[in-house]
């Protein structure tokens, strides 16, 4: 499992580079640790969202 604090991310590069970056670099975008606490995303049938909006939205809001 990967600690999501220790994957670094080069700013520069456009949103969608970086959104790519970061999969790549985390392997398991569903699963992983944040400052040690698992965090496990899951989708519900019910949210007008796609996995990819909500994905956009977390990693919007980690790399600020």
């Amino acid at each position: 499992m990967d600690e999501i604090t220790d994957i670094k991310i080069d700013r520069r590069k456009p949103s969608n580079e970086r959104i790519l970056d970061f999969i790549i670099k985390l392997k398991n975008p569903y699963i992983f640790k944040v400052n040690r606490k698992l965090v496990r995303i899951k989708f519900s049938e019910n949210s007008n969202l796609t996995a990819e909006d909500c994905l956009t939205n977390v990693l919007k809001n980690l790399y600020r």
